[in-house]
C-alpha cells in the first residue's frame, strides 16, 4: 500500500451548514497525521481552474460556527466532458497531490468516482447536503440545522395564521426527499404534510379538513416539498382556492433560508467525526468510499453502492404518526 503524503479538500454541489466544520476537521486532522493539505475553491470548477491553495491549521481558525463553505462550491457542467477532467488531473499531479476528499451529495460522490476510476486519484466523500437522501450514513451534514431553521419559520408563520384563521401553505426544500418536509411538519404540529415518496391523495385531505372544520379544529399549516408530485405549495393553494374561495389562504416559499445560518451542534459534531474519519480511510488504503455514520459509528459505503441505493427511506412509522398527529 503506497503512503499517501499529499491531500485535497474541496466542497461541491449545494452548500450545506456544517461543511466548514467538515473542511476544519480534513485539514487538521490530516496535518496531525503529517500530511500536506490542500484546499480546492469553488468544487470541481476551481479543480479544473487551479485554484488550489496550501493550507495549514490558521487556515481553518474560526470557521466551525459558520454556515456555507469557506472553499465556496458550484456544480460543474464542464467536469462532464474528459478533456477537462484531464486538465483537472493535471493540475493535482503538478502538486504531487495523490488523494482527494469531496464533500457534497450524490452528483459529487459521481464525479469523484469517475477521477478515480480515469487516473487513479484516491478519492473519498463525505455526505453534505440538507436533504438527507444520501444512502450510507443516518444523517448528512447540513440536514439537522436545515430542519431546525424551518421549524423555525414555521412556528413564526403559525403565529400569524392563528391571528388571522389564515391557512399556509409552506414550501419546503426537497426535490427528490421528503426527510425535511415529514420531520419539520411533525415538530412543528403540521396538519397535512406533502412529500415525493409517497401518493398524496388530494381528496381525503379535503375530506379531512372538512371534517376538522366540523369539529371546530383549526387547519393552518400544511408543509409541502417543492418535489411533490401535486407540483408544489402554489399549485395545492390555487385546487384548495378553487374549492373554498372564501378561505384565505397564503402560500410561503421558504427557499434558499433553509441552506444558510450557522450550524447547530449536530451537525458541527457530524461534520468533525466525518471529516477525520475520512482522513482515516485514506490512511488506510481506501477509495471510492462515503464516510458516513450509522447508529453512532462511522461507517465506509462503496460510491458505487451509495450512488446507485442513492437515498435513505422514509420510515413507514414516521408517515403514520404524522397521520396520526394531524387528526
Amino acid at each position: 500500500m503506497k503512503k499517501i503524503n499529499k491531500i485535497a479538500v474541496m466542497t461541491s454541489g449545494g452548500d450545506a451548514p456544517g461543511m466548514n466544520a467538515n473542511i476544519r476537521a480534513v485539514v487538521r486532522t490530516g496535518i496531525y497525521n503529517g500530511l500536506e493539505v490542500y484546499g480546492i475553491e469553488n468544487g470541481f470548477e476551481g479543480l479544473i481552474d487551479n485554484h488550489i491553495k496550501l493550507m495549514d491549521h490558521s487556515s481553518v481558525s474560526n470557521i466551525i460556527q459558520r454556515g456555507g463553505t469557506i472553499l465556496k462550491t458550484s456544480r460543474s457542467k464542464r467536469f462532464f466532458e474528459k478533456s477537462y477532467r484531464q486538465q483537472a488531473f493535471e493540475n493535482l499531479n503538478r502538486l504531487g497531490i495523490e488523494g482527494l476528499v469531496v464533500c457534497g451529495g450524490n452528483g459529487s460522490y459521481t464525479g469523484a468516482k469517475i477521477l478515480n476510476e480515469e487516473f487513479g486519484i484516491v478519492v473519498v466523500g463525505t455526505p453534505g447536503t440538507i436533504d438527507n437522501d444520501l444512502y450510507g450514513t443516518d444523517f448528512t451534514i447540513g440536514y439537522d440545522t436545515a430542519l431546525n431553521t424551518v421549524i423555525e419559520a414555521v412556528d413564526k408563520i403559525r403565529d400569524t395564521a392563528s391571528s388571522h384563521n389564515r391557512m399556509f401553505f409552506v414550501e419546503v426544500m426537497g426535490r427528490d426527499a421528503g426527510f425535511i418536509a415529514l420531520n419539520s411538519g411533525i415538530a412543528s404540529g403540521a396538519e397535512a404534510i406533502f412529500i415525493p415518496e409517497q401518493t398524496n391523495d388530494y381528496e381525503s385531505f379535503v375530506e379531512r379538513f372538512e371534517k376538522n372544520q366540523r369539529d371546530t379544529k383549526l387547519f393552518s399549516i400544511i408543509i409541502i416539498a417543492e418535489g411533490d408530485e401535486s407540483g408544489g405549495a402554489f399549485k395545492v393553494a390555487e385546487m384548495f382556492k378553487e374549492k373554498y374561495p372564501d378561505l384565505e389562504t397564503r402560500v410561503s416559499i421558504l427557499g434558499h433560508i433553509q441552506r444558510g445560518g450557522n450550524p447547530s451542534c449536530r451537525d458541527r459534531v457530524l461534520a468533525s467525526k466525518l471529516g477525520a474519519g475520512a482522513i482515516d480511510a485514506l490512511l488506510q488504503g481506501k477509495t471510492n468510499i462515503a464516510v458516513g455514520e450509522i447508529n453512532g459509528q462511522i461507517t465506509y459505503t462503496p460510491f458505487e453502492k451509495a450512488i446507485k441505493l442513492q437515498q435513505n427511506s422514509i420510515s413507514k412509522e414516521m408517515l403514520q404518526l404524522a397521520k396520526v398527529l394531524s387528526l
